[in-house]
């Protein structure tokens, strides 16, 4: 993932140019396993989770993994100018990482508060470094280089996904296909212009082979017992895929293309997701940006869909500025939140919201504020939220709509700032039925339907205008 430094808030326009790394809305493959397709259902009622980027780089305060990719971006330029000498310094980052305030059960208790039902944590970025204890690399947390390896707590995956299902949450882990520490994807005996493999596969297969072992086998590891149950497989590094010779020449004839070693890189996808479900019957997997049946759900990223989608999906957004911890984070704010979860939710999405541990293992105050606001207006509309499903014509205008089973509509009403609720909610695309029973959620009193040829008019008594009982979203529940 990129590093963002402004927050894209609300209701955010799918951009219609297909690149590497984000999968164009429209294309998916069903899945056919029965676990699965049941597990992609109750995903779907979960509808809200946490995404954790979390790595060394936290103690430098920079985008995650990206800085030691050579591609000629603004946003991940380094801060010295000789690549080798900063590479060096960057991994060296392993000996001084000693996150001594890391306490995955405040998380866990705040992202509860919050509404939050599931959690996908970075178990290893594309830099290499695994935050778990692999037995296949020394570039990891609990190795004999990192100061934190003596800490009882030292595994931190383990640890996260151990606090997280404490608290009934679905776990999922974020696993980086390239890994640009391992010499069987960047060899040192090449130069790495760009964030692929450095070396031709087809020239060195025994090379590619030995990195197709290392993929999977830590892949296995995390899947094998020791982390507990794994509800999702979350991949990252689309450009990591099977690709054919006709795949390849579309992509470098491309009028963007800027990459110079885009080749087929097959780590046997759907040889790892057999072994996968093995070891973890009925297991997500979310093969980020490749087109196939082992992308199981969509994730556009920092992006929200203009309408909804016919397929399970996802929207990844930051929260606090940056995938990675900086700093000064600037927060998106309750309302915006609250109301971005609303808007994807309408349309049949769930929200995976990121925020960045720091180098201590701690969370920004604001970080908590965040997951407190959220959590007050959940505490009144979180039904409106679990188990819904989206309804045409999803939204008009400020009002948004969804449905739970056969005769229930929820009717959300975005507040502006400031805004005073109106004495009418009414919306002209979409009609409820005459006998329609209506309250606000948070309220006791029954709301009175006004007779329309098109849509509904909802009136709204001046003592629930006065004393709304949430804000940011007001919520109308009809049953019928």
């Amino acid at each position: 993932m990129k590093n963002i430094l402004s927050l894209l808030l609300f209701c955010l326009v799918i951009s219609p140019l297909i690149t590497l790394g984000q999968e164009p809305e429209g294309r998916y493959v069903p899945e056919t396993d029965p676990l699965v397709l049941a597990n992609l259902e109750k995903w779907q009622d979960l509808k809200f989770g946490l995404l954790m980027h979390w790595g060394t780089y936290s103690q430098w305060g920079i985008v995650e993994s990206w800085s030691i990719c050579a591609e000629d971006e603004g946003w991940c330029r380094r801060s010295k100018p000789d690549y080798t000498e900063y590479k060096k310094e960057y991994e060296n980052l392993q000996t001084t990482f000693n996150p001594l305030q890391f306490d995955p059960a405040k998380w866990a208790k705040a992202a509860k508060g919050a509404g939050m039902k599931y959690v996908i944590f970075t178990t290893k970025h594309h830099d290499g470094f695994s935050m778990f204890d692999t037995k296949l690399t020394d570039y990891k947390i609990t190795s004999t280089r990192t100061p934190f390896h003596t800490n009882p707590k030292a595994n931190i995956a383990k640890e996260i996904f151990n606090a997280f299902r404490a608290e009934g949450f679905w776990t999922g882990a974020y696993f980086s296909k390239p890994d640009w520490h391992n010499e069987n994807y960047w060899w040192p005996n090449f130069a790495t212009p760009d964030r692929n493999v450095n070396y031709d596969v087809k020239k060195y297969p025994e090379r590619w082979e030995n990195y197709v072992q290392f993929t999977q086998g830590q892949i296995m590891e995390l899947l094998g017992g020791d982390y507990g149950k794994i509800d999702i497989l979350w991949l990252d590094g689309g450009w990591v895929q099977k690709m054919t010779k006709e795949e390849v020449l579309k992509e470098i004839t491309a009028p963007d293309y800027k990459f110079i070693h885009v080749q087929n890189q097959d780590i046997r996808m759907d040889e790892l997701v057999a072994k996968a479900r093995q070891k973890q019957p009925g297991i997500i997997v979310v093969d980020r940006a490749v087109h196939g049946k082992n992308q199981n759900y969509l994730t556009p990223e920092n992006r929200v869909p203009e309408k909804a989608l016919a397929y399970p999906w996802e929207s990844c957004i930051i929260s606090g500025g940056s995938w990675s911890w900086l700093p000064d984070a600037k927060y998106m704010s309750g309302k915006n939140a609250v109301q971005l979860l609303v808007d994807i939710v309408a349309k049949g999405g769930n929200l995976l919201l990121n925020i960045a541990p720091g180098p201590e293992g701690q969370w920004h105050d604001d970080a908590y504020k965040l997951l407190e606001d959220i959590g007050r207006w959940m505490k009144i509309n979180s039904e409106a939220i679990y188990g819904t499903r989206a309804l045409a014509p999803y939204k008009e205008g400020k009002i948004c709509i969804s449905k739970k089973g056969i005769n229930t509509v929820y009717i959300y009403y975005m507040a502006d700032d400031g805004e005073k609720m109106p004495s009418k909610i009414e919306m002209s695309a979409f009609s409820l039925p005459a006998k329609a029973k209506i309250k606000m959620l948070g309220t006791d009193t029954f709301l009175k339907q006004e007779k329309r040829e098109k849509g509904f008019s909802i009136s709204i008594p001046d003592k629930i205008r006065k004393l709304p009982p949430s804000d940011y979203v007001w919520v109308i529940k009809a049953t019928f």
